[in-house]
């Protein structure tokens, strides 16, 4: 009997534990925090085997594969014993893909990855037997198990794709490249670049890559390096053969010479961005046959994501904005790009090496405050200090949504886009959009 050992007892953790003891596996779990009730319970209920504030050597090296939690970073004391002995550590969607025949459509990219997922799996659901799951919703290890869709979108970061070997998508998007994550890549782009276009490395020319044309990193990925997926590039300002690209108000996908044309004035989701999310999840539906109607009226009644540019409320004629999910630069710059108002902005947590460059132009054109939400605000006092006329620091949510509401006049906006993770103050990056929320409806 083969032994599987998982490390993290969170979603994917017990979701691969259940899947492994399912699949003839002697299973045992090990998490160095506190594992939450609601999952504890699962394990008890199930009969494996676990514990909790410890990682006992004995019971984990003699493992014949293990599953990591995204969140353990490789040089974990407990990670590099495994890897000096020669055990396999995977990631769930490399343990789960193994036990499904569906079709795969996985989606990757520092930005719009939620979004493109959601917003593919909402046209997709309409026609197929489809699940959600990766980064977002109940566990794919487990739905493997309960369900066995016969599609699935999984949104996937690189943490994830760093433990998968044989993993194989039919579909694969990459929504683009920006610096993130850094203090996992050695803080070397060119290191984590390469872990995200690990999506496509065992696709065959069967399988298709889908990418935004105009991100610059990813061209460049692909002029030097030998990719074997049929590629279908989008673009908001070339003209694509094979792919989407917009001509005026209109995305023109073109697969096999099989042309459709989707009109964006109704998309349900505004910003220049979220035509390129609706890009990407149009030619995955065109790719798997869903009728042309049907994603049309599926991106324009698409609800969005919560904590992404989601308008709470308003008050006093000013519009309270929640993108806690904005946990890197470029995230920021799309969520500031859309503002159309004078806007108090609050932001920070924990710097993964941002550089704020980019958002000078924005904060110099259009944010009137800045408050800065984070254990350690040094960098962005230093970087925005001489822009705004009022820069304030706080450690409290409530403050934080106080301090803007005495400043913010009728006519402005209050944006919270921290450009940073949130680890430092909150539990994540949900915990931080729901407290704003709170505070806001509370004002």
């Amino acid at each position: 009997m083969k032994r599987l050992v998982i490390l993290g007892a969170g979603e994917s953790g017990v979701g691969t534990a259940l899947l492994g003891q399912a699949k003839g596996f002697q299973v045992f779990v090990s998490d160095k925090g506190k594992i939450k009730d609601k999952y504890k319970e699962v394990l008890i209920h199930n009969k494996v085997e676990w514990e909790e504030e410890q990682h006992t050597e004995a019971k984990i090296l003699n493992a014949d594969v293990v599953m990591k939690s995204p969140g353990i970073p490789d040089k974990v004391a407990i990670v590099k014993a495994l890897l000096d002995k020669g055990v396999a550590v995977i990631s769930e969607i490399e343990f789960a893909s193994q036990f499904t025949d569906a079709t795969i459509v996985a989606i990757t990219g520092s930005n719009g990855k939620t979004t493109t997922a959601m917003l593919t799996h909402h046209v997709l659901k309409q026609e197929l037997d489809v699940g959600l799951a990766g980064n977002i919703g109940d566990s794919f290890a487990k739905q493997v198990l309960e369900h066995d869709f016969k599609n699935y979108v999984l949104e996937i970061s690189s943490f994830q794709l760093d433990g998968c070997v044989n993993f194989k998508p039919n579909i694969a998007v990459i929504t683009n490249i920006v610096p993130d994550h850094l203090d996992r890549y050695d803080y070397k782009f060119e290191n984590y670049i390469a872990s995200k276009f690990s999506i496509t490395k065992n696709q065959t020319k069967e399988d298709y890559l889908i990418y935004d044309a105009d991100d610059e990193v990813i061209l460049e990925y692909i002029k030097k390096n030998t990719i074997q997926a049929t590629l279908l590039p989008f673009s908001l300002t070339k003209t694509i053969e094979n792919g989407a690209y917009l001509d005026q108000d209109n995305i023109i996908i073109t697969i096999d010479n099989n042309q459709i044309i989707m009109p964006t004035k109704n998309i349900a989701l505004e910003g220049k961005h979220n035509v390129k999310n609706a890009m990407a999840a149009s030619t995955v539906s065109h790719l798997l046959k869903i009728r042309k109607q049907t994603i049309r009226e599926s991106l324009e009644n698409f609800q969005g994501v919560e904590h992404r540019l989601e308008n709470v409320l308003k008050i006093n004629k000013v519009q309270y904005v929640n993108d806690s999910k904005a946990t890197n630069v470029n995230a920021t710059y799309f969520a500031l790009e859309s503002m159309s108002s004078p806007t108090v902005w609050i932001v920070g947590g924990v710097d993964k090496g941002n550089d704020y460059k980019e958002l000078f132009s924005f904060v110099n054109e259009k944010v009137k405050a800045i408050i800065c939400l984070g254990v350690d605000n040094q960098k962005l006092l230093a970087s925005f200090g001489d822009m705004v006329d009022v820069i304030v620091e706080t450690q409290f949510m409530s403050e934080a949504v106080k301090i803007a509401y005495k400043i913010a006049e009728a006519g402005d906006s209050v944006l919270l886009s921290p450009a940073c993770a949130s680890f430092d103050l909150f539990e994540n990056y949900e915990d931080r959009g729901r407290q704003f929320k709170d505070a806001v409806r509370n004002l």
